[in-house]
C-alpha cells in the first residue's frame, strides 16, 4: 500500500459482539465497491493517465491518445476494485455491478461504454508504407551479389550503410532511429552454410556504430573492437557458420541504446542441403519508448503497431509456413509469440531439424531466435500476438487470415 493511503477493506471494525439469541453477529461494513474505487484505484488511474499525457515530442501524442484501446486499461484497474470487494466475508454479498463504477476517463461514462472487441483496438489511421512496407519485409531476404571464388566457394557481397532517420511507428508517430540501409529492421541477409560473406559497413551516420553478426567467425570481425566513427568504413568478412537463424546488431556503447534505437536486423544462413519447401516469414519482435525512459510505448513484429491487425497476413490453408523469429526488444527482459486456434512446430535457433516442440506459446529473451512451422487446417481468423498482455495491447498482435486456393 502506498505512503499515506489506507485501504477501506483492510480496517476490521471492532470485535464482533454477542447477541441475546447466542448468535454472534459482526458490526463490520463493508464498503461500497465505489468507495473502493475512489480510495484505491482511482488515484492509481490518475497517476497512470498523467504518465501517458507526458511526451516529450512537439506534437502531444501520447499513448492513451493513439490507442483507442488505451482506456480499456483504465476499466481493467477500476474492475479490480470489485475484486478486492469479493475478498471481504460474505463472498455472495460482495458481488457488485461493474456498472456501478463511474470512471474519470474522458469520452466514458460508465464501463458499458467500453468496445471490449479486438476489432476495435490498435491505433487510428495508417502508416505511410511507402519507405518501409511491414507486409513487404515479411518476406524480403537479401541474398547479396553473388560470385565464385579461386577455390570454388560462393562469395556474397553486401553493402550497409548506417543512417538517422525519423520512422513511423503508429499512424502519425515518428520515432529518430538509428537505422541499417534506412529502415527498422535493417535488411535481412541471407546466405548458405560455407558461403564467404563480405559486408561493406559505411557509418553514414552521427554517432559510432558496428555490426555484430551472431554465429562463428574471427574475433577481429565481431563487431566489438571494429567501431566505425561517422564518415569512415569497415568490410566484415567471413564464412557462414553455423546453418541456422541468427541475427545482427550494433555492439556500441551504450548498447541499449543502439539496439532500441533500431540497429538490428536477421541473419538466415541456410543449411546446405535446405529446409523442406515452405512459404516463409521474417518477423523481428521490437519495441520502442517515444518518451525516452526506458519504458517502451509501443510493441510491435517489424515495426509498426497493429499492423497486422489492419492488414492480415493471408495464409494458404493446408501450405506449410516457416516463421524466422527474432527478439530485439530493448528494457524488456522477455517478449513472446502466440497462435490461437493451432499449434506450431519450435525448431530452436533453427540448428537442428530433426528435433522439435509443439506448442502455441513460445518465449525469448533479446538476441533469442526460432524457426516456427505450422499449417492452417482451415479457413478462418487466427490472431497471433505477444502474451504479455500489455504488449499486445500496445500494439504487437496480429492476424493470419487462412484462405482456400
Amino acid at each position: 500500500m502506498p505512503g499515506n493511503l489506507k485501504s477501506p477493506v483492510a480496517e476490521s471494525g471492532p470485535e464482533p459482539k454477542v447477541v441475546p439469541d447466542g448468535e454472534r453477529q459482526s458490526s463490520f461494513k463493508r464498503p461500497s465497491v465505489n468507495a473502493v474505487y475512489q480510495t484505491l484505484v482511482r488515484p492509481l488511474v490518475k497517476s497512470v493517465g498523467q504518465r501517458f499525457m507526458r511526451s516529450h515530442r512537439p506534437s502531444g501524442i501520447s499513448r492513451r491518445g493513439m490507442l483507442r484501446g488505451s482506456a480499456l486499461g483504465a476499466a481493467g484497474l477500476a474492475g479490480a476494485a470489485s475484486v478486492v470487494a469479493v475478498g471481504g466475508r460474505d463472498g455472495a454479498s460482495a458481488k457488485a455491478s461493474a456498472n456501478e463504477l463511474k470512471l474519470d476517463v474522458p469520452g466514458y461514462t460508465d464501463i458499458d461504454d467500453f468496445d471490449h472487441s479486438h476489432e476495435t483496438a490498435g491505433t487510428v489511421g495508417e502508416v505511410d508504407t511507402t519507405a518501409f512496407d511491414p507486409m513487404v519485409f515479411l518476406e524480403s531476404f537479401d541474398y547479396g551479389r553473388q560470385s565464385k571464388l579461386s577455390d570454388g566457394r560462393t562469395l556474397r557481397e553486401y553493402e550497409i550503410i548506417a543512417v538517422d532517420k525519423d520512422i513511423e511507428i503508429a499512424p502519425g508517430v515518428f520515432f529518430p532511429a538509428w537505422t541499417y540501409n534506412g529502415q527498422v529492421p535493417g535488411p535481412t541477409i541471407r546466405a548458405t552454410a560455407g558461403d564467404v560473406v563480405r559486408i561493406r559497413f559505411n557509418n553514414a551516420g552521427s554517432h559510432p556504430h558496428s555490426i555484430h553478426f551472431h554465429g562463428i567467425h574471427p574475433t577481429n570481425m565481431d563487431g566489438v573492437f571494429e567501431i566505425v566513427k561517422p564518415g569512415n568504413e569497415f568490410t566484415y568478412e567471413f564464412e557462414a557458420q553455423p546453418w541456422g537463424l541468427h541475427l545482427y546488431h550494433c555492439h556500441a556503447v551504450p548498447l541499449k541504446r543502439h539496439i532500441h534505437k533500431g540497429l538490428y536486423g536477421t541473419f538466415i544462413i541456410d543449411p546446405p542441403q535446405g529446409r523442406p519447401p515452405a512459404r516463409e516469414m521474417v518477423m523481428v519482435m521490437n519495441g520502442f519508448s517515444t518518451e525516452f525512459n526506458g519504458e517502451n510505448t509501443f510493441y510491435a513484429v517489424n515495426t509498426v503497431a497493429f499492423h497486422h491487425v489492419k492488414h492480415p497476413i493471408p495464409v494458404r490453408v493446408g501450405e506449410l509456413q516457416r516463421i524466422y523469429l527474432t527478439n530485439l526488444t530493448e528494457f524488456d527482459l522477455i517478449n513472446s509469440f502466440h497462435l490461437h486456434a493451432d499449434m506450431f512446430r519450435v525448431y530452436r535457433t533453427g540448428t537442428i531439424m530433426d528435433h522439435y516442440e509443439l506448442t502455441d506459446t513460445v518465449m525469448l529473451c533479446q538476441g533469442e531466435r526460432h524457426i516456427l512451422e505450422f499449417t492452417l487446417p482451415a479457413p478462418g481468423m487466427y490472431m497471433f500476438h505477444a502474451h504479455q498482455s500489455e504488449f499486445a495491447e500496445l500494439g504487437w498482435m496480429g492476424f493470419f487470415k487462412g484462405v482456400e486456393d
